[in-house]
């Protein structure tokens, strides 16, 4: 499959509040967020450069497969153990469903290969109905990612409000965060 950037990712989004810590700003939740998505994709890239450097095999697709659904599962974890700021709350729902779509996706791609006889490609199960079906969910992870950023990149139109004392500081926070979504 294509660098997932989109774990990214999907920059996921925002807000993140971290078990036993207070609640996190907009902020420190879009930087969490930021770093879980960074983490998952330089695993995605290890396992895929891994994976691309051997010879296509059953015992190497299915050891593949399982790294793959293994960082899945610990980013979908992550973001599930987080409670989001009341500002991104609908956000963080929405990431959630879009990242156990994915994983609910690249659990049936794994499936499939584990029915095949034989790998002879790097990426032969992506021609599968389940290939393509995966593909199409990591382009909505991809418009979550893109849409997730731009609600983030617009506050920085509140930087004129930064010196207005009488206004709470959720309403004034600038978020800064490059979450790499693709174009």
């Amino acid at each position: 499959m294509q660098k997932l950037t989109w774990w990214l990712v999907v920059g996921l989004v925002v807000g993140l509040t971290a078990c036993g810590g207070g609640e996190l700003s907009v902020t420190e939740y879009a930087e969490t967020i930021e770093d879980s998505v960074e983490a998952m994709e330089e695993r995605f890239a290890e396992a895929d450069a891994k994976w691309e450097a051997e010879q296509p095999s059953m015992e190497g697709a299915l050891r593949y497969w399982d790294q793959r659904l293994d960082i899945r599962e610990d980013f979908l974890e992550s973001i599930e153990a987080l409670d989001s700021p009341p500002e991104v709350a609908d956000m963080h729902a929405e990431s959630l469903s879009v990242f156990h779509r994915i994983t609910d996706a690249d659990i049936a791609l794994a499936a499939r290969v584990a029915e095949y006889t034989d790998v002879s490609s790097h990426r032969q199960w992506l021609d599968t109905p389940e290939g393509q079906a995966s593909l199409a969910v990591l382009e909505d992870v991809y418009a979550f990612c893109r849409s997730s950023q731009d609600e983030l990149d617009a506050t920085a139109e509140r930087e004129s409000l930064d010196s207005v004392p009488w206004l709470p500081p959720e309403m004034s926070e600038i978020v800064k965060v490059a979450f790499g979504c693709p174009p």
